[in-house]
């Protein structure tokens, strides 16, 4: 079960979720109370181990200014969560070797989330990044191909019930494991994860199944 911690703001909330078995950090350049700067991630990602998938978060943002925003930051991965176009992941994409869509639950996003052309797509209640939880029976629509990610409202208390109802590749928290805007629960970090990988279905696990190495794939 891949875990991504977003919302990150911080050295220490970051080394801890990394320290808890998260396989992704996440940090937050679109307008939000979460919202941290490039030179100040990348201070964070040159400490974290290279086997974690450090993620930047941007919405409606043009593609060349993505790219621009993640090299200086030192981040793997480009998540777009707004209304951007296939050619417009595309051209992220040509440079950036791991591109996360974000599609919100039932929209026509979700049902061609195969369109985008992406190793990941993550689906968020209707309004992305509201921390809301959605009918998970939309799920049901969403394209297959990419290895989905469910976010939206996920929390310690509910992690569990979403992975055995939903059974993604891969769950998403931010606000759910917080004590203030942009300052992570330690407990709730330590549930969160626990929880999500307990309820991980039998099918995913094995002797055979390795974690991700994204470090190997980095080109």
């Amino acid at each position: 079960m891949f875990v991504k911690v977003c919302g990150i703001t911080n050295e220490d909330d970051a080394l801890f979720a990394v320290a808890m078995g998260a396989d992704a950090v996440g940090f937050v350049f679109a307008p939000s109370p979460r919202q941290v700067a490039a030179q100040q991630v990348y201070d964070i990602t040159r400490r974290l181990p290279p086997e974690i998938l450090t993620v930047g978060v941007f919405r409606d943002e043009a593609p060349s200014r993505v790219i621009d925003t993640m090299n200086r930051a030192g981040l793997k991965a480009a998540q777009l969560h707004g209304h951007e176009t296939p050619d417009m992941v595309a051209e992220v994409a040509q440079q950036i070797r791991w591109v996360i869509k974000a599609v919100a639950a039932g929209s026509v996003d979700a049902r061609r989330a195969d369109a985008f052309g992406t190793d990941m797509v993550l689906v968020d209640a209707a309004q992305p990044g509201s921390g809301q939880v959605f009918d998970w029976t939309l799920m049901d629509d969403v394209a297959d191909g990419p290895r989905i990610i469910l976010a939206g409202g996920l929390n310690p208390d509910n992690v569990a019930e979403a992975v055995r109802l939903v059974r993604p590749w891969g769950v998403d928290v931010s606000s759910g494991v917080e004590r203030s805007p942009g300052r992570k629960d330690a407990l709730k970090v330590k549930a969160f994860i626990e929880r999500a990988r307990a309820a991980e279905p039998a099918r995913h696990l094995g002797p055979d199944v390795m974690p991700y190495d994204w470090a190997d794939d980095e080109e």
